[in-house]
């Protein structure tokens, strides 16, 4: 898909929102929405997506959004961080299919990284364990102040 579009309320992570479609919870507050990546490229593979928007992308978010989006990815980096004690950590955002976006609904990626260790590729390992999502998701919840 390009950069410009209308926005598919059928999407999976606007299901996610309305409850149609199942996710492993880590945080919410009135503005965002933070779960696990089910296809994961690191442990603790986390993604933030705005819980009142119809932005396909960032260029697409209006403004008076921007501001609690961001406040609330950087407060699961930080709960990421804390809980997972990585090296490193990648905060991504794509837009358009060329950049590599797949889910066209605003969000943004908080993938831990740890040295020596390769970055999978999404979905390259196919679905995450259930289990294994929701114990990581409790130790990043535990974080979260």
């Amino acid at each position: 898909m390009s950069l410009d579009g209308t926005y598919d309320d059928g999407n999976i992570f606007a299901k996610i929102l309305r409850g149609e479609a199942p996710s492993v919870r880590v945080f919410e507050d009135e503005h965002v929405f933070a779960f696990m990546d089910v296809f994961p490229q690191a442990k603790g593979h986390t993604l933030v997506i705005p819980k009142h928007s119809t932005a396909r992308n960032l260029l697409e978010e209006e403004p008076e959004r921007l501001a609690s989006l961001i406040l609330g990815v950087q407060r699961v980096t930080r709960a990421v961080r804390a809980a997972l004690n990585p090296d490193g950590v990648v905060v991504t955002q794509f837009n358009g299919a060329v950049s590599g976006q797949t889910v066209y609904h605003l969000h943004f990626h908080i993938i831990p990284r740890w040295d020596g260790q390769p970055l999978g590729r999404h979905a390259g390992g196919g679905m995450a364990d259930m289990e294994e999502l929701k114990a990581v998701a409790a130790q990043i919840a535990a974080k979260i102040s």
